[in-house]
């Protein structure tokens, strides 16, 4: 059974570069990729194919890590092209194992739109992904709403990636156990994920959906909390004012991939809340990756039909971008 995960990591030499060069661009984050990490997310050739053999992966779709070109602000527009330039060379090099979500420079709302456009005509691309925040505009914000209205109209979807908590938020719930526990606390153990939900909630309270009922967002690691919470969290219909009930956002306008978290728990969860055909795969390569045919061996230990497991492992991949 073919295995498409797509939320799999890169990070070039030259966006490495900026985030090590430009004033504010790392947000603390750089220190997460280390060592054979950074070795992985640099590399698009062989040693990236055998590690996808290793775990049973047969395509990759790329992107972008975190926090992405968001903190750049100009100095993103031309770094975004020649990102997505040398991921589409990556694809056309390897079509049968790679596919690609483009890079934006969401910092430049006008320019972030057009680039979406340029990559999936000109590229190829599948989607795109976004880091959330650009500074303390949430993705509810009138900046990203160009992104939104191409992406809209253009049929492609949007990965929400987490991004690390701004300073103030780092400060007051994260901080005080030592550089390497409050960055892991504010990143991987907790605080992507609490912020990636909520940019989520954002969009829906904002009236993203409403303005866009087609558009499409990828949420990671289950659903980044909010599938959790959903209980409390349509709750909100009793003051939000939307058109429709929150929940009918999430089964309408929502996609859940694992990352890497091979919970068989968590998977059931994410079929009875938003139904099997909006379910995707990823491995969250290279951070969460394992050898020994991982990936595989989770989908083949599943006890689930065999129709299911194809669509989790590729067919509401290929569907949501209309074709293989």
């Amino acid at each position: 059974m073919k295995i498409i995960a797509i939320e799999e990591h890169v990070l070039p030499d030259e966006v490495k570069q900026a985030w090590n060069t430009i004033p504010g661009a790392d947000d603390g984050t750089l220190g997460l990729n280390p060592g054979v990490i950074g070795e992985r997310l640099a590399d698009l050739g062989e040693q990236r194919l055998a590690l996808m053999d290793a775990t049973g992966v047969d395509v990759q779709v790329l992107s972008l890590t975190t926090p992405g070109l968001n903190n750049l602000g100009h100095h993103g527009i031309d770094l975004a092209r020649r990102t997505n330039d040398l991921l589409a060379e990556a694809v056309a090099g390897n079509p049968s194992r790679f596919q690609a979500m483009a890079a934006l420079p969401s910092a430049e709302a006008e320019a972030a739109a057009l680039e979406l456009q340029r990559s999936i005509e000109d590229l190829g691309c599948k989607g795109a992904v976004l880091f959330g925040r650009v500074g303390d505009k949430n993705l509810d914000d009138p900046i990203f709403e160009p992104t939104f209205a191409c992406a809209a109209e253009l049929d492609v979807p949007l990965l929400i990636h987490p991004q690390i908590p701004q300073a103030s938020v780092r400060d007051a719930y994260y901080a005080g156990f030592g550089a390497p526990i409050d960055l892991a606390l504010s990143t991987f153990a907790l605080g992507w994920h609490f912020e990636a939900g909520v940019q989520f909630v954002r969009l829906i309270l904002g009236g993203v959906f409403d303005r866009y009922p087609k558009l499409q967002v990828i949420l990671g690691h289950w659903g980044e909390l909010v599938l959790f919470y959903l209980e409390r969290l349509v709750m909100l219909d009793r003051v939000s004012k939307l058109q429709r009930p929150l929940i009918d956002y999430v089964r309408t306008n929502l996609y859940l991939t694992a990352s890497g978290m091979f919970s068989p728990a968590y998977l059931q969860q994410a079929i009875d809340t938003v139904g099997v055909d909006r379910i995707l795969f990823s491995t969250d390569y290279p951070y969460q990756y394992r050898p020994g045919n991982n990936a595989r061996h989770f989908i083949d230990g599943l006890e689930l039909t065999d129709t299911t497991k194809s669509k989790l492992a590729h067919r509401n991949w290929e569907h949501l971008i209309g074709g293989p």
